[in-house]
Protein backbone atom coordinates (compact mmCIF):
# COMPACT_ATOMS: atom_id res chain seq x y z
CA UNK A 1 0.00 0.00 0.00
CA UNK A 2 0.97 3.66 -0.33
CA UNK A 3 1.62 5.78 2.71
CA UNK A 4 3.11 9.20 3.45
CA UNK A 5 5.80 9.61 6.09
CA UNK A 6 8.84 11.68 6.96
CA UNK A 7 12.27 10.49 8.02
CA UNK A 8 13.52 13.88 9.22
CA UNK A 9 11.96 17.10 10.45
CA UNK A 10 11.70 20.04 8.11
CA UNK A 11 9.67 21.74 5.39
CA UNK A 12 6.71 20.02 3.68
CA UNK A 13 9.10 18.48 1.16
CA UNK A 14 10.27 15.96 3.77
CA UNK A 15 6.90 14.20 3.33
CA UNK A 16 7.51 11.21 1.04
CA UNK A 17 5.22 8.62 -0.52
CA UNK A 18 6.46 5.15 0.43
CA UNK A 19 5.35 1.57 -0.13
CA UNK A 20 4.47 -0.14 3.12
CA UNK A 21 3.01 -3.43 4.28
CA UNK A 22 -0.72 -3.57 4.83
CA UNK A 23 -1.35 -3.74 8.60
CA UNK A 24 -3.41 -6.52 10.14
CA UNK A 25 -5.72 -5.83 13.09
CA UNK A 26 -4.86 -7.29 16.47
CA UNK A 27 -7.30 -7.87 19.32
CA UNK A 28 -9.58 -4.87 19.76
CA UNK A 29 -8.43 -3.28 16.49
CA UNK A 30 -9.78 -2.75 12.98
CA UNK A 31 -8.19 -1.78 9.69
CA UNK A 32 -9.85 0.80 7.46
CA UNK A 33 -9.58 1.20 3.69
CA UNK A 34 -9.12 4.95 3.79
CA UNK A 35 -11.16 7.23 1.53
CA UNK A 36 -10.27 10.64 3.00
CA UNK A 37 -7.91 11.87 5.70
CA UNK A 38 -8.32 15.08 7.67
CA UNK A 39 -5.32 17.40 7.78
CA UNK A 40 -4.67 19.12 11.12
CA UNK A 41 -2.20 21.69 12.40
CA UNK A 42 -0.90 18.96 14.73
CA UNK A 43 0.32 17.16 11.59
CA UNK A 44 2.26 20.25 10.55
CA UNK A 45 3.81 20.59 14.00
CA UNK A 46 4.75 16.91 13.99
CA UNK A 47 6.56 17.28 10.66
CA UNK A 48 8.25 20.56 11.50
CA UNK A 49 8.99 20.19 15.22
CA UNK A 50 8.48 16.58 16.24
CA UNK A 51 5.24 17.29 18.12
CA UNK A 52 3.99 13.98 19.59
CA UNK A 53 6.52 12.01 17.52
CA UNK A 54 8.10 9.09 19.40
CA UNK A 55 10.54 8.03 16.69
CA UNK A 56 11.39 8.38 13.00
CA UNK A 57 10.26 7.56 10.39
CA UNK A 58 6.83 8.85 11.30
CA UNK A 59 3.50 8.72 9.50
CA UNK A 60 1.18 11.63 10.41
CA UNK A 61 -2.60 11.77 10.38
CA UNK A 62 -5.14 11.76 13.21
CA UNK A 63 -8.50 11.24 11.50
CA UNK A 64 -9.76 9.15 8.61
CA UNK A 65 -12.95 8.09 6.89
CA UNK A 66 -13.48 4.95 4.83
CA UNK A 67 -14.72 1.39 5.01
CA UNK A 68 -13.69 -1.27 7.49
CA UNK A 69 -11.33 -3.73 5.84
CA UNK A 70 -10.84 -6.27 8.63
CA UNK A 71 -11.84 -6.73 12.27
CA UNK A 72 -9.69 -8.18 15.05
CA UNK A 73 -10.81 -10.41 17.89
CA UNK A 74 -13.00 -8.91 20.57
CA UNK A 75 -14.42 -6.07 18.46
CA UNK A 76 -18.17 -5.59 18.96
CA UNK A 77 -20.62 -3.91 16.60
CA UNK A 78 -18.22 -3.29 13.70
CA UNK A 79 -18.06 -5.30 10.47
CA UNK A 80 -16.08 -5.34 7.20
CA UNK A 81 -17.48 -2.97 4.60
CA UNK A 82 -19.04 -0.64 7.14
CA UNK A 83 -18.50 3.09 6.51
CA UNK A 84 -16.80 4.71 9.48
CA UNK A 85 -14.78 7.66 10.71
CA UNK A 86 -11.92 7.11 13.14
CA UNK A 87 -9.65 9.03 15.47
CA UNK A 88 -6.14 7.59 15.60
CA UNK A 89 -2.96 8.57 17.41
CA UNK A 90 -1.11 8.82 14.08
CA UNK A 91 -0.63 6.94 10.84
CA UNK A 92 -3.72 8.05 8.92
CA UNK A 93 -1.76 9.23 5.85
CA UNK A 94 -2.07 5.79 4.24
CA UNK A 95 -4.31 3.65 2.07
CA UNK A 96 -4.99 1.28 4.98
CA UNK A 97 -5.20 2.64 8.55
CA UNK A 98 -5.03 0.69 11.81
CA UNK A 99 -7.37 1.93 14.57
CA UNK A 100 -8.50 0.92 18.04
CA UNK A 101 -12.18 -0.01 17.89
CA UNK A 102 -13.03 2.37 20.75
CA UNK A 103 -12.31 5.39 18.54
CA UNK A 104 -14.04 4.11 15.38
CA UNK A 105 -17.46 5.61 14.75
CA UNK A 106 -20.04 4.22 12.30
CA UNK A 107 -21.26 6.98 10.02
CA UNK A 108 -24.78 8.27 10.60
CA UNK A 109 -27.05 8.03 7.58
CA UNK A 110 -26.59 10.87 5.12
CA UNK A 111 -23.02 11.74 6.12
CA UNK A 112 -20.62 11.55 3.17
CA UNK A 113 -17.04 10.31 3.42
CA UNK A 114 -15.26 13.65 2.71
CA UNK A 115 -17.20 15.37 5.50
CA UNK A 116 -16.74 12.38 7.79
CA UNK A 117 -12.95 12.75 7.60
CA UNK A 118 -13.21 16.22 9.10
CA UNK A 119 -15.24 15.21 12.14
CA UNK A 120 -13.31 13.00 14.59
CA UNK A 121 -11.05 15.75 15.97
CA UNK A 122 -12.94 18.97 15.27
CA UNK A 123 -16.57 18.52 16.21
CA UNK A 124 -16.11 16.58 19.49
CA UNK A 125 -13.36 19.02 20.47
CA UNK A 126 -15.60 22.03 19.95
CA UNK A 127 -18.51 20.39 21.74
CA UNK A 128 -16.27 19.70 24.75
CA UNK A 129 -14.75 23.18 24.72
CA UNK A 130 -18.13 24.88 24.78
CA UNK A 131 -20.23 22.50 26.85
CA UNK A 132 -18.42 19.82 28.86
CA UNK A 133 -15.38 21.95 29.80
CA UNK A 134 -16.39 25.56 29.06
CA UNK A 135 -19.92 25.07 30.47
CA UNK A 136 -21.42 27.74 28.24
CA UNK A 137 -24.83 29.02 29.31
CA UNK A 138 -27.42 30.78 27.18
CA UNK A 139 -26.81 34.51 27.00
CA UNK A 140 -23.09 34.31 27.78
CA UNK A 141 -20.40 35.72 25.49
CA UNK A 142 -17.61 33.75 23.84
CA UNK A 143 -14.24 34.59 22.26
CA UNK A 144 -12.63 32.04 19.91
CA UNK A 145 -9.05 32.23 18.63
CA UNK A 146 -8.45 30.89 15.12
CA UNK A 147 -12.00 31.73 14.15
CA UNK A 148 -11.56 30.92 10.44
CA UNK A 149 -10.01 27.47 10.90
CA UNK A 150 -11.74 24.11 11.18
CA UNK A 151 -12.35 24.34 14.93
CA UNK A 152 -13.13 28.05 14.75
CA UNK A 153 -15.69 27.53 11.99
CA UNK A 154 -17.56 24.96 14.06
CA UNK A 155 -17.19 26.90 17.33
CA UNK A 156 -18.96 29.94 15.91
CA UNK A 157 -21.91 27.88 14.74
CA UNK A 158 -22.19 25.73 17.85
CA UNK A 159 -21.91 28.69 20.23
CA UNK A 160 -24.64 30.47 18.31
CA UNK A 161 -26.85 27.37 18.44
CA UNK A 162 -26.28 27.14 22.20
CA UNK A 163 -27.78 30.60 22.65
CA UNK A 164 -24.62 32.62 23.24
CA UNK A 165 -25.35 36.30 23.73
CA UNK A 166 -22.51 37.25 21.39
CA UNK A 167 -19.76 35.29 19.64
CA UNK A 168 -16.45 37.03 18.96
CA UNK A 169 -13.49 35.68 17.05
CA UNK A 170 -9.81 36.37 16.49
CA UNK A 171 -8.25 35.92 13.04
CA UNK A 172 -4.90 36.75 11.48
CA UNK A 173 -6.12 38.62 8.38
CA UNK A 174 -9.03 40.59 7.01
CA UNK A 175 -9.84 37.79 4.57
CA UNK A 176 -10.03 35.24 7.36
CA UNK A 177 -12.17 37.60 9.42
CA UNK A 178 -14.62 37.94 6.54
CA UNK A 179 -14.80 34.14 6.21
CA UNK A 180 -15.41 33.68 9.94
CA UNK A 181 -18.28 36.16 9.92
CA UNK A 182 -20.21 33.71 7.72
CA UNK A 183 -20.05 31.05 10.45
CA UNK A 184 -21.78 32.50 13.47
CA UNK A 185 -19.52 35.35 14.61
CA UNK A 186 -20.76 38.82 15.50
CA UNK A 187 -17.33 40.47 15.27
CA UNK A 188 -13.84 39.22 14.45
CA UNK A 189 -10.74 40.99 15.75
CA UNK A 190 -7.08 40.85 14.82
CA UNK A 191 -4.65 39.01 17.06
CA UNK A 192 -2.67 42.08 18.09
CA UNK A 193 -5.66 44.05 19.40
CA UNK A 194 -8.15 41.51 20.68
CA UNK A 195 -8.19 42.31 24.43
CA UNK A 196 -8.89 45.99 23.77
CA UNK A 197 -11.47 45.18 21.08
CA UNK A 198 -13.23 42.74 23.38
CA UNK A 199 -13.49 45.38 26.08
CA UNK A 200 -14.85 47.86 23.53
CA UNK A 201 -17.40 45.40 22.14
CA UNK A 202 -18.63 44.37 25.60
CA UNK A 203 -18.75 47.83 27.13
CA UNK A 204 -15.73 47.08 29.32
CA UNK A 205 -17.22 43.90 30.79
CA UNK A 206 -15.19 41.23 28.96
CA UNK A 207 -16.38 37.82 27.76
CA UNK A 208 -17.55 34.85 29.80
CA UNK A 209 -15.60 32.18 27.88
CA UNK A 210 -12.34 32.23 25.88
CA UNK A 211 -11.23 29.26 23.74
CA UNK A 212 -7.47 29.37 23.19
CA UNK A 213 -5.38 26.99 21.01
CA UNK A 214 -2.41 29.37 20.84
CA UNK A 215 -0.96 29.45 24.36
CA UNK A 216 1.96 31.59 25.53
CA UNK A 217 1.41 35.32 25.54
CA UNK A 218 -1.98 34.93 23.83
CA UNK A 219 -3.24 32.91 26.79
CA UNK A 220 -2.07 35.56 29.23
CA UNK A 221 -3.77 38.31 27.23
CA UNK A 222 -6.90 36.17 27.03
CA UNK A 223 -7.22 36.39 30.80
CA UNK A 224 -7.38 40.18 30.40
CA UNK A 225 -10.37 39.71 28.09
CA UNK A 226 -12.39 37.73 30.66
CA UNK A 227 -15.34 39.07 32.59
CA UNK A 228 -15.74 38.53 36.33
CA UNK A 229 -16.18 34.75 36.87
CA UNK A 230 -14.99 34.18 33.29
CA UNK A 231 -13.48 30.88 32.08
CA UNK A 232 -10.60 30.25 29.70
CA UNK A 233 -10.15 26.83 28.09
CA UNK A 234 -6.70 26.03 26.68
CA UNK A 235 -6.65 23.32 24.01
CA UNK A 236 -3.27 23.71 22.32
CA UNK A 237 0.01 25.54 22.13
CA UNK A 238 0.26 26.56 18.49
CA UNK A 239 2.64 29.37 19.42
CA UNK A 240 5.27 26.87 20.51
CA UNK A 241 5.97 29.09 23.51
CA UNK A 242 6.94 27.81 26.91
CA UNK A 243 3.67 26.84 28.62
CA UNK A 244 2.41 29.84 30.58
CA UNK A 245 1.39 29.12 34.15
CA UNK A 246 -1.58 30.73 35.84
CA UNK A 247 -1.77 31.10 39.60
CA UNK A 248 -3.71 32.63 42.44
CA UNK A 249 -2.81 36.30 41.71
CA UNK A 250 -4.39 36.11 38.24
CA UNK A 251 -7.47 34.13 39.24
CA UNK A 252 -8.56 34.99 42.77
CA UNK A 253 -9.43 38.67 42.37
CA UNK A 254 -12.31 38.20 39.90
CA UNK A 255 -13.07 34.51 40.30
CA UNK A 256 -11.65 33.50 36.92
CA UNK A 257 -10.75 29.94 36.02
CA UNK A 258 -8.56 28.15 33.49
CA UNK A 259 -9.20 24.62 32.18
CA UNK A 260 -7.69 22.44 29.48
CA UNK A 261 -8.75 19.83 26.94
CA UNK A 262 -7.10 17.42 24.49
CA UNK A 263 -9.22 14.96 22.53
CA UNK A 264 -6.21 12.71 21.91
CA UNK A 265 -5.50 12.47 25.62
CA UNK A 266 -9.18 11.82 26.36
CA UNK A 267 -9.12 8.98 23.82
CA UNK A 268 -6.37 7.31 25.85
CA UNK A 269 -7.59 8.03 29.36
CA UNK A 270 -11.38 7.81 29.01
CA UNK A 271 -12.45 6.21 25.69
CA UNK A 272 -16.03 5.67 26.88
CA UNK A 273 -16.34 9.37 27.64
CA UNK A 274 -14.97 10.13 24.18
CA UNK A 275 -17.53 7.89 22.48
CA UNK A 276 -20.39 9.55 24.33
CA UNK A 277 -18.98 12.97 23.47
CA UNK A 278 -18.58 12.03 19.80
CA UNK A 279 -22.16 10.79 19.57
CA UNK A 280 -23.47 14.08 20.95
CA UNK A 281 -21.20 16.10 18.70
CA UNK A 282 -21.92 14.18 15.49
CA UNK A 283 -25.64 14.77 15.96
CA UNK A 284 -25.04 18.49 15.54
CA UNK A 285 -23.80 17.73 12.02
CA UNK A 286 -26.49 15.28 10.99
CA UNK A 287 -29.28 17.55 12.26
CA UNK A 288 -27.89 20.53 10.37
CA UNK A 289 -26.84 22.61 13.39
CA UNK A 290 -23.21 22.58 12.25
CA UNK A 291 -21.75 22.64 8.75
CA UNK A 292 -18.04 21.97 8.38
CA UNK A 293 -16.98 22.97 4.86
CA UNK A 294 -14.07 21.25 3.16
CA UNK A 295 -12.30 24.19 1.56
CA UNK A 296 -9.40 22.32 -0.07
CA UNK A 297 -8.80 18.74 -1.16
CA UNK A 298 -5.42 17.25 -2.11
CA UNK A 299 -4.46 13.79 -3.32
CA UNK A 300 -2.57 11.68 -0.81
CA UNK A 301 0.50 11.99 -3.04
CA UNK A 302 0.45 15.78 -2.51
CA UNK A 303 0.29 15.83 1.27
CA UNK A 304 3.12 18.36 1.07
CA UNK A 305 0.80 20.76 -0.77
CA UNK A 306 -1.77 20.51 2.00
CA UNK A 307 0.94 21.18 4.60
CA UNK A 308 2.19 24.22 2.68
CA UNK A 309 -1.31 25.70 2.62
CA UNK A 310 -2.09 24.97 6.25
CA UNK A 311 1.36 25.89 7.55
CA UNK A 312 1.26 29.17 5.63
CA UNK A 313 -1.69 30.25 7.82
CA UNK A 314 -3.67 31.30 4.75
CA UNK A 315 -6.21 28.47 4.75
CA UNK A 316 -9.77 28.59 6.05
CA UNK A 317 -12.14 25.81 7.02
CA UNK A 318 -10.94 22.22 6.78
CA UNK A 319 -8.42 20.50 4.48
CA UNK A 320 -8.55 16.82 3.51
CA UNK A 321 -6.43 14.32 1.60
CA UNK A 322 -8.16 12.15 -1.01
CA UNK A 323 -6.64 8.70 -0.72
CA UNK A 324 -7.84 7.22 -4.04
CA UNK A 325 -6.05 9.24 -6.77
Amino acid sequence: MRAVEFQEYGDPEVLKVVTAEVPEPGPGQVTIDAAYVGVNFADVKARAEGYRVDSLPYRPGLEVSGRIRAVGDGVPDLRPGQEVAALVGGGAYAEVVLADHTTVFPLPEGLDLPTAATLPTVVPTVHALLHEVGRLRAGETVLVHGAAGGIGTVAGQLARAAGAGAVYGVASSAGKAEYALKHGYDEVFTADSFPEEVRRATGGRGVDLVLDPVGGETLRRGLDALAVFGRLVSFGNASGAEPWRVGQPELYAEGRSVAGFSILTLAQSAPDALRALAERAFRTVTDGTVRLPVTAEFPLSDAAGAHRLLGGRSSTGKLVLRVAD
